[in-house]
């Protein structure tokens, strides 16, 4: 289990401006990226308590939340995902699925999980049953990924954050999506054992701290 460190900032755009050009200057991007960029959409699970959603905006020290997540509306890649925090460090934990079995978990077909060879499937069936966890919500937005191979760092700014409300139709291209409030655009900094000097002058913004921001909570809001 490898936990990494993580820095959140709010920008402003013309933060974001200023930060980007400093960082192309010594960073590469993500090669996954299209013109520098990819669209993330992500379904997320909690409970009918709102546990993730509660443990989050509480502060608790350790925590975790479930998500299914694709990459430019393309369903032929998607990735069940299980986030866990221990004291301000996250890891993160992958599965493959297929748009069948994807599709499968949203419509509550989910007895196929526990027979499956991959540990993530089997936990999340487990925890859908044990603690009621279920589809909640689809969050949407844009990401500009940079890479810096030193310390395994990765700067991301993203960017038109949307919400489907209640919605979990997650597959489907043309769910109706609606912006999450007027939020600023969000520096992400992750890195594992250090962080380089190099890259602590890029992102330095005057008066601009670290800070706590779910994307998530925020889209649970319109809820």
């Amino acid at each position: 289990m490898k936990y990494r460190h993580e820095w959140k900032y709010q920008i402003s755009a013309a933060d974001h401006l200023v930060i980007r050009q400093r960082v192309r200057a010594v960073m590469h991007s993500d090669p996954h990226a299209t013109d520098g960029k990819y669209a993330i959409r992500s379904l997320y699970f909690d409970n009918q308590k709102d546990k993730a959603l509660r443990e989050k905006l509480d502060g608790f020290n350790r925590r975790e939340k479930f998500r299914i997540r694709l990459y430019n509306l393309n369903t032929s890649v998607i990735h069940l995902e299980k986030k866990s925090k221990l004291n301000g460090l996250g890891t993160k934990y992958s599965a493959s699925l297929s748009a069948e079995e994807a599709q499968s978990i949203v419509d509550g077909d989910l007895e196929w999980m526990m027979d499956s060879d991959r540990s993530l499937v089997q936990e999340l069936y487990i925890k859908m049953r044990s603690q009621g966890l279920a589809p909640k919500t689809i969050v949407d937005y844009e990401r500009e990924p940079f890479i810096y191979e030193p310390g395994n760092v990765r700067v991301t700014f993203d960017y038109h954050l949307r919400t489907g409300l209640g919605c979990t139709d997650f597959l489907n291209p043309d769910t109706p999506m609606i912006a999450a409030g007027d939020v600023p655009i969000l520096m992400e900094v992750k890195w594992d054992e250090f962080l380089p000097d190099i890259i602590k002058d890029c992102v330095y913004t005057p008066g601009r701290r670290v800070g706590a921001f779910s994307k998530y909570a925020q889209c649970r809001i319109y809820d």
